[in-house]
């Protein structure tokens, strides 16, 4: 017998002899604790238990196509993955107990491409090339998880925070469902000759409150409500026997029947609209109202949405923020993503940050003078939590100058009053002074295409800083033209400009993902009340959001949500899709934890904080933590390669 066969024999027998224990310890981890019964009893029956001492090597690239699949039962492993373009050391990262590798290798019937080495004495169990076979064909679970890996976990993950908050909400519905189940009932429509009277009697019988203007074939002209009704009906000279093509509101907004639930929540939101038209190759199949909608989804989006648009004073404004904590909650219960969910909440923060200028400007007085509100940061990418701070500034058109300063004295007053009432309902000073009342921030657009223009050319740290703030910019109240305008000019400005590329990405890969050494799975900090903590924004979210700003801007993508980056730098080839899909999913996730942390605080009554203690976190949520941060490392890693840094 040969050592390697009875290391095999020694190990399988070993497992014999604690068959319970070792089913018991599989079902603590995922993907075993997804898996049947039998299928799990297989894999226990078939592997064998392996001692590996400190810094012995598992297995390597040099070893060969792959014949085990490992999961550590106790210690820890690291791996080390070498950059194949230069030869060089890309990461060193961690797996511990309940973790399995390699599995890309073994279903690919290759070499793994990764250095696994016990980081202290570890012992592996082992399921041979056949058996996994076996397993991968008989289990679905198992399968899912090795074909999607930490995709599959992160379903397990979005599903418990999904339980966790419906569990005072009653039943779950789906933020998800098409249009096309929601809209069964066929569409009443009528043509546009056909008088006032005779429309409104249509509505009246079929019990609707829209009626849709269709051409012959089906094509929407048109749309009249309800409230274009009262309108008409408010003007003393109307005429019931007007033609309705008169008196519709032209061109509705439609969506396509795949479209979610959530889609027309948003659309509805954001236009102040109470229908969606469902359109199919041009023709009108259905219409979604908020009716409909929120009688499924008991989201009552748009009625908060005109609630805060409307609010008659700062002090209703205040109390429409815990509304607003509410639906977030609700949100989540309903299966919403991160990504749908900070949508929402920075679309509710444009409105109210439109209705505090609107209140401010009643009270204290019309400046005059034509302006745009804009937002950076966080707000600009729609990327905004309940936990929030200021950054803004404003924009403004002048010829000269002298005109520039002389409008600039007139609004800075009523600019600081806002900054003043917006803390007021919850959206705190900015600590660096990055707001509209600061004069360096309400800018004629020349001056701000000055203030950009000089960045770009000298990219101080100062400068850099300043960057990562207000190059991602978006006008929410006011005329859109100017920051439209200064948007493309700066993509422009950046386009050619390697050197400065070179040193927004020089600035990116500084803020490191809190990932420890050998022995450590996180890197926390290690004094004061901060203690065992880590930052979920700082070191989380902003090496995503950094490095993919780089390239967004090097590669002239207007948009400036970080996900809608990845994916059109995916589209446009920057970025490799699998690559871009696994950033996607890590952002996703860091988010979602810290959306759960900010409730969790908010149902306590604690001030909102990103940090947190990952100790306390489940050990699903641990796992895909840490490998959401390994993915910020690839990212770092390939900007570096990209820049030569």
């Amino acid at each position: 017998m040969s050592r390697s066969e009875a290391f095999a024999k020694t190990g399988r027998t070993a497992v014999q002899q604690n068959i319970q224990g070792t089913l018991e310890f599989l079902q603590k981890y995922p993907p075993f604790n997804q898996m049947d019964h039998a299928h799990l009893s297989f894999l226990v029956e078939n592997c064998q238990l392996r001692f590996y001492s400190e810094g012995e090597k598992i297995v390597t690239p040099e070893d060969g196509p792959v014949e085990f699949f490992y999961i550590v039962k106790q210690g820890t492993i690291y791996g080390e993955r070498r950059q194949e373009q230069n030869s060089g050391q890309e990461t060193t990262f961690e797996i511990t107990t309940g973790e399995c590798f390699p599995i890309a290798a073994l279903i690919g019937e290759r070499a793994t491409r990764t250095s696994h080495i016990a980081a202290a004495d570890t012992f592996c169990l082992l399921l041979d090339k056949a058996s996994f076979v076996k397993l991968f064909s008989k289990s679905s679970a198992f399968r899912d998880f090795s074909v999607r890996g930490i995709s599959s976990l992160l379903d397990q993950a979005n599903q418990q925070v999904q339980n966790r908050a419906a569990e005072t909400l009653g039943s779950q519905f789906s933020m998800e469902t098409t249009l096309a189940e929601l809209s069964i009932r066929e569409p009443i429509t009528c043509r546009g000759d056909i008088p006032l009277h005779k429309a409104v009697q249509l509505m009246h019988e079929q019990q609707i409150g829209s009626l849709v203007i269709t051409d012959e074939a089906l094509r929407p002209q048109g749309i009249f409500t309800l409230r274009d009704l009262r309108r008409v009906i408010a003007n003393a000279s109307a005429d019931l026997r007007q033609p309705i093509n008169e008196l519709m509101t032209l061109n509705p907004f439609y969506l396509p029947p795949q479209s979610s639930a959530f889609d027309a929540a948003l659309a509805m939101t954001e236009r102040h609209i109470a229908h969606v038209c469902v359109v199919q190759d041009n023709r009108l199949v259905g219409v979604v109202s908020e009716r409909d909608l929120f009688s499924l989804q008991r989201v009552d989006l748009v009625h908060l949405a005109r609630a805060v648009r409307h609010a008659a004073s700062v002090d209703n404004l205040v109390l429409l923020r815990d509304e607003i904590r509410s639906m977030v909650e609700r949100m989540i219960a309903h299966g919403a993503s991160p990504e749908q969910v900070t949508r929402l909440i920075t679309l509710l923060n444009d409105h109210m940050v439109s209705r505090v200028i609107e209140l401010c400007m009643e009270q204290h007085g019309d400046p005059g003078v034509e302006f745009t509100w804009l937002v950076f940061g966080s707000e600009a990418r729609k990327e905004q939590t309940l936990y929030t701070d200021q950054d803004n500034g404003i924009l403004f058109e002048a010829n000269s100058q002298e005109e520039a300063n002389a409008i600039r004295q007139k609004l800075l007053p009523l600019a600081r009053e806002i900054n003043l009432v917006l803390d007021d309902c919850g959206f705190s000073l900015c600590k660096s002074n990055v707001m509209a009342g600061n004069a360096e921030l309400c800018l004629s657009r020349q001056e701000w295409l000055g203030r950009f223009s000089k960045i770009v050319r000298g990219a101080t740290p100062e400068n850099l800083m300043y960057s990562t703030i207000c190059f991602d910019m978006r006008a929410i109240w006011g005329p859109t033209e100017g920051c439209q305008a200064v948007r493309l000019d700066l993509l422009s400005m950046i386009h050619g400009n390697n050197m400065f590329q070179r040193m927004m990405a020089q600035s990116a890969v500084q803020n490191k993902p809190p990932l420890g050494g050998l022995f450590r799975s996180f890197a926390l900090d290690k004094k004061g009340l901060e203690k065992d903590t880590l930052d979920l924004k700082v070191k989380g979210l902003a090496p995503f959001v950094d490095g993919i700003r780089v390239l967004a801007l090097s590669h002239g993508v207007e948009t400036s949500n970080t996900l809608e980056r990845i994916r059109q730098l995916v589209s446009k080839g920057v970025i490799e899709r699998l690559d871009g899909d696994a950033y996607a999913e890590a952002y996703h996730f860091i988010q979602l934890i810290r959306m759960q942390q900010h409730q969790q605080q908010s149902h306590n009554d604690l001030a909102y904080s990103n940090r947190i203690y990952p100790d306390e976190l489940n050990h699903l949520d641990r796992r895909i933590l840490r490998e959401s941060f390994r993915q910020a490392q690839r990212l770092q890693a390939s900007l570096t390669f990209r820049y030569q840094l």
